[in-house]
């Protein structure tokens, strides 16, 4: 099969298109003819290896121990492994794996759900990671009907699922902050209000929100937490710098620290992979509440490319890659 493989830790240049065997399913796994996949950060930071602290976490300490990239999927299930009771060949599904920039990938059965009828693979493959990222930091955020909320990073994945569910969820009131060119797309999403951050700061203190979601930028938490409410919550779902061994986490580990002794709720989402969520995010899809924002699609050969108008923050809503083609919807 074709897959975008890597031997070193580096710049998308260590990326190429190469044939290498399919993979066998385990036991309580499917192999799945992989339709779409998506393209996040969480891809650049595993490819390039940095910050230093993911190779130590189990990912290779000198070479990647996963040589295929990719996580989000949607495809089709070609065969199943020992112990597999929830699905069979032919099945359309959507979830996470290892290696989904190939054309089949190996999924563990509890990783996967069935594809919602209302989505092209496409864009089932912007969902999994990007919105069950949204939905927990809504919920570590304890989000309650009637609360203003505050999306930095509105116009990413993860971003353009926030404000599509913090709506659904019962949000009074939701301010986007995103760069002027991808304010219609929050808006069209469901913010109420849109700030540029090339023009305008967001943290000036002018407003006060009952719920920040930091998704993207750096911004100090002295001046995150100038524009909670008295009791308000923080939530910390990202946050690029330059930094090799750890890069920034001194912030989320200050707010650990810090939240203790302060009124304000500081907290730092570390995502987990529940299927449950799968299930809710299936209903909010299903209900049309949640509509995956899809920004560019690319070949499987064009990955590299795909990886770089991400980090160059070009991005408006989810970049996907078409590997096999699926059917359109249904």
């Amino acid at each position: 099969m074709r897959a975008i493989v890597q031997d070193v830790y580096g710049s998308t240049d260590v990326l190429r298109l190469d044939e290498i065997d399919r993979p066998v399913p385990g036991r309580g796994q499917v192999l799945l003819r992989v339709h779409a996949a998506g393209v996040d950060q969480g891809i650049w930071h595993l490819m390039a290896g940095m910050p230093y602290a993911i190779r130590a976490a189990g990912f290779g300490l000198r070479a990647p121990k996963q040589r295929v990239r990719g996580m989000d999927v949607a495809g089709r299930v070609e065969s199943v492994g020992a112990g597999v009771t929830r699905f069979r060949p032919g099945d359309e599904v959507y979830g996470t794996c290892a290696g989904s920039f190939a054309e089949f990938a190996c999924a563990d059965e509890d990783e996967l759900a069935p594809r919602p009828a209302r989505l092209t693979p496409e864009q089932a493959a912007a969902v999994t990671v990007s919105a069950r990222t949204a939905l927990q930091a809504l919920r570590l955020g304890r989000l309650e009907p009637g609360q203003r909320v505050l999306v930095i990073g509105a116009a990413g994945g993860v971003g353009t699922c926030a404000l599509q569910l913090a709506k659904a969820l019962g949000a009074a009131h939701i301010t986007a902050v995103c760069s002027g060119p991808k304010a219609d797309l929050a808006r069209s999403l469901g913010a109420d209000d849109v700030i540029d951050y090339t023009c305008e700061d967001p943290t000036d203190g002018v407003q006060r929100y009952d719920l920040v979601l930091d998704i993207a930028g750096n911004r100090p938490l002295t001046r995150l937490r100038r524009i909670l409410t008295p009791r308000g919550s923080l939530v910390i779902v990202g946050g690029e710098t330059d930094g090799r061994w750890t890069g920034g986490t001194q912030r989320q580990l200050w707010a650990l620290l810090l939240s203790p002794f302060t009124r304000h709720r500081l907290r730092v989402l570390a995502s987990a992979h529940r299927s449950e969520d799968l299930r809710t995010l299936g209903e909010f899809i299903e209900s049309g509440a949640l509509t995956p924002a899809l920004d560019r699609t690319y070949p499987l050969a064009e990955v590299p490319q795909a990886i770089d108008r991400l980090r160059a923050g070009e991005a408006h809503g989810k970049i996907v890659i078409r590997v096999h083609p699926g059917p359109s919807i249904g």
